[in-house]
């Protein structure tokens, strides 16, 4: 006969009451779960991260990210996505990424809002518990501003700083700093100067090599998926200094300075220099951060600019121009050697920002009629004439989407007396149209500067001194002294063809010469 087990001592059935507790949880979790599995998730979607988010953009910022916790309905996305004042661009996407990509760069000086509502996820578009949760935040523009040689008051001879967009005006540099010639920095927080101080070198006339602080210095947004991978160097967010500091960065003991040119990305300098003591001994220098000036290997040549790259230098050198190495221990250059010649053309005017063209002028030696060509050459070797004139060709600069270029120029009027008309003209690189946009008054010294974000030029118009003893600010190319001289602006617009309309100039209530935009 088989035994009867007993239940054990002090309970009534197979389980203790903690057990049942544990067996009714996980009931109720079970058929949680199989809910959840049978509705979906139902957490609603959002913006994760906006690199633009309370950010201050440049001209060089050409596209924001957005980054959804989930993955979205692009097309929602696309139809609900408002930015105000509008800012017309194209929509790219990366799984979960979406990309902002502008059209041109955004206007200087303006806040922006952007706001996303509406959108719904990919896989849960029949229910409005679904949507994504209201997005909006505000980036803005760098300040407009630009720096200008002083030419009347306190302001004669010296850097200053005019804040279009604050209504400011700083005076950076010393009045005992002459100054000869200057550029900004990319991030506008300093400017590479160079001058010479009148008060303890006053019969010297070689100057020093300086930089000066703005006070300004923007919110870098986040970098980009591109510029991570192709390893460009992202600005830092450090607090701006003061502005009006100033820091010797080249003296001049044994060598003389020159010219000088300062790398788009603010890395490099690159400096004419002459031993004072042998003057066959001239040539290009470079300096690197934390690093002395060094010679570049090389033959003695010209006017030169440094490409977008930073790393490469055209120059005029014998009959053509050389296109040089300024790192040729990491280009495995041939020492002294160009990494090509342009034998056609005698001077660079600038580079695309790309890097992809360059403004080139080539001077036509015939002795019954000389003249001077624009030309835009590419580095894949086309070369396109856009001008000739039997003038001057004194600046060419393309606009921020590389597709127009403005430029000086002048044509020789008729008569005995060799006279040079100026003109601002734009060329519309793709059609190849011309714009005659302004005739300037009749002299040599008109300088021109396009603002970064491609909507306006500032040029100058200055007044001689009657006297060539007499002093001034600075000295024309004549050799005779400027005694004052006039900021102009000139809007920019374009028609529907892409080519800028003929608008009036205005007259700007500053007293200076040779204006630079900070970028």
């Amino acid at each position: 006969m088989a035994r009867r087990i007993a239940p054990p001592t002090g309970s009534s059935g197979w389980l203790q009451p903690l057990d049942r507790v544990a067996w009714l949880m996980m009931a109720v979790l079970l058929v949680l779960t199989g809910l959840l599995l049978a509705g979906g998730d139902h957490a609603s979607p959002r913006v994760r991260d906006f690199s633009w988010d309370g950010r201050q953009v440049g001209a060089e910022d050409r596209a924001f990210l957005m980054t959804f916790s989930r993955p979205m309905d692009r097309q929602s996305v696309e139809q609900n996505l408002r930015i105000e004042p509008p800012l017309s661009g194209r929509i790219s996407w990366a799984g979960r990424r979406m990309a902002y990509t502008l059209d041109t760069p955004a206007p200087y000086g303006t806040e922006y809002q952007v706001r996303l509502q509406g959108a719904r996820d990919r896989f849960n578009q029949s229910t409005d518990t679904n949507l994504l949760q209201p997005f909006e935040s505000s980036f803005k523009t760098r300040d407009r501003a630009f720096v200008y040689l002083g030419a009347e008051g306190d302001e004669a001879g010296r850097l200053v700083l005019q804040n279009l967009t604050r209504d400011e005006k700083t005076i950076l540099t010393p009045a005992d700093l002459g100054i000869f010639d200057y550029e900004p920095y990319p991030e506008g927080d300093r400017i590479l100067f160079s001058a010479v101080d009148r008060k303890h070198r006053a019969d010297d006339i070689s100057p020093f090599l300086y930089t000066v602080t703005t006070g300004l210095l923007p919110e870098a947004p986040a970098p980009t998926i591109s510029q991570i991978k192709a390893g460009e160097r992202v600005r830092s967010d450090r607090a701006p200094q003061p502005a009006g500091i100033v820091q010797l960065v080249l003296g001049d003991n044994e060598y003389q300075n020159l010219k000088f040119d300062l790398s788009p990305d603010g890395q490099r300098i690159a400096v004419q220099r002459v031993n004072r003591q042998n003057p066959a001994e001239f040539g290009l220098w470079v300096i690197e951060p934390g690093e002395p000036a060094k010679p570049v290997p090389t033959e003695p040549g010209g006017d030169f600019v440094i490409a977008p790259d930073g790393k490469t230098i055209a120059m005029a050198q014998g009959e053509g121009m050389a296109i040089l190495s300024l790192t040729p221990e990491e280009d495995a250059a041939e020492e002294g050697k160009p990494l090509d010649f342009l034998p056609k053309y005698g001077l660079a005017l600038s580079f695309s920002k790309d890097g992809a063209a360059a403004a080139m002028v080539r001077f036509n030696r015939d002795p019954q009629n000389p003249t001077r060509s624009l030309f835009l050459v590419t580095n894949q070797g086309q070369e396109k004439e856009l001008l000739t004139t039997d003038g001057s060709i004194f600046t060419a600069q393309f606009d921020p989407t590389n597709s127009l270029l403005y430029c000086l120029v002048s044509t020789r009027l008729p008569g005995d007396i060799y006279v040079e008309q100026p003109y601002l003209v734009a060329i519309n690189l793709k059609s190849g149209i011309r714009t005659d946009l302004l005739k300037l008054p009749i002299q040599r010294d008109i300088q021109i500067a396009l603002a970064p974000d491609g909507l306006g030029l500032l040029f100058d118009q200055v007044v001689s001194a009657s006297d060539t003893t007499e002093e001034g600010i600075a000295q024309g190319s004549d050799g005779r002294a400027i005694a004052t001289s006039r900021l102009w602006f000139l809007p920019l617009q374009l028609d529907d063809e892409g080519n800028p309309q003929k608008v009036a100039p205005q007259p700007l209530a500053v007293a200076g010469l040779r204006p630079r935009w900070l970028p």
